[in-house]
């Protein structure tokens, strides 16, 4: 039999106790979160998705005042700056497919799927629930958020759905894409990469009239 020394056992379980501690059955998780985005914290390295609320993506841009802005980023601000050091209690509801529990958190009395949503930087996910379809509705008439312009579904922008993508002059559809490995490749109408390929300017990618354009600016043709 293996016997941990006094001491180690004693602060493993008071850890425990800590990041795991079972109240009617159910699994709750509690201690300081780190965002992820706006719908996701992480506590004690436990990634925690939480229920019944849809965020912008990281990488999601929306519209505002005819402009793009990074609203996925924004909704991740949003939940940080209100969590703070807080600790955050979380009661586990189910495991998504990615593995991550799927919990209902709160904050110093704040719900913080209802807090989210009714700020506009989060939706209601009726696949899931209906909890906050109310302060969804709120959220909307008050414009607040990302109800302050134009933005896709989360769920939809996942799946590639993306009517919020700044319109381009069909004269200048040439896309000048950055790869993984820093390397700029340029794709033409009717490539095989073309549709899926997104323009990120924040990565330093752009739009071309001409190939002899992106050439010059550094660019070559991809292969495909």
């Amino acid at each position: 039999m293996n016997i941990l020394p006094l001491s180690r056992a004693v602060i493993l379980g008071a850890y425990l106790c800590i990041w795991a501690m079972p109240v009617q059955g159910q699994q709750v998780i509690e201690g300081r979160a780190s965002v992820i985005d706006g719908d996701t914290i992480d506590i004690h390295g436990q990634r925690i998705r939480m229920h019944g609320i849809d965020a912008p993506e990281s990488g999601q841009t929306c519209i505002l005042d005819d402009k793009p802005y990074r609203c996925g980023q924004q909704a991740a601000l949003a939940l940080s700056d209100l969590l703070g050091q807080s600790v955050v209690n979380c009661v586990a509801r189910d495991i998504d497919r990615y593995g991550r529990v799927v919990a209902s958190c709160s904050s110093r009395g704040t719900d913080l799927g209802s807090w989210m949503v009714s700020k506009g930087w989060a939706l209601a996910y009726r696949r899931y629930s209906t909890d906050y379809i109310d302060e969804e509705a709120q959220a909307a008439s008050r414009g607040v958020g990302i109800w302050r312009g134009r933005f896709d579904k989360p769920w939809e922008w996942r799946r590639g759905v993306r009517s919020t993508e700044p319109t381009v002059d069909r004269e200048c559809a040439i896309k000048g894409n950055v790869s993984s490995k820093g390397e700029r490749i340029y794709h033409v109408p009717g490539g095989e990469d073309y549709a899926r390929t997104r323009i990120s300017p924040s990565k330093g990618e752009r739009w071309f009239c001409t190939e002899d354009e992106a050439r010059a600016a550094g660019w070559r043709r991809s292969r495909r």
